[in-house]
């Protein structure tokens, strides 16, 4: 774990930090960057979907087999 030091602000962090129920301000920090994380790897995965929820569905023509001729039974 590396100490790093930035400037934050006051506002900011206290907002955050109600938000996420944290204890410490480095405990926010931390609960934020995972979020951050998450949030980009989902943005990631959605890529692979075919359509989003919400958009209309385009109905493409399926082809059908046409159906197997009916056995006669001896």
């Amino acid at each position: 774990m590396k100490k790093k030091t930035f400037n934050v602000d006051e506002k900011l962090m206290r907002e955050a930090k109600a938000a996420c129920g944290a204890a410490t301000e480095t405990e926010t920090v931390r609960l934020g960057l995972e979020a951050l994380v998450r949030h980009a790897a989902y943005q990631r995965a959605r890529t692979f979907l075919g359509s989003e929820r919400g958009q209309e569905q385009i109905d493409v023509p399926r082809r059908r087999e046409k159906p197997a001729p009916k056995r006669r039974v001896a």
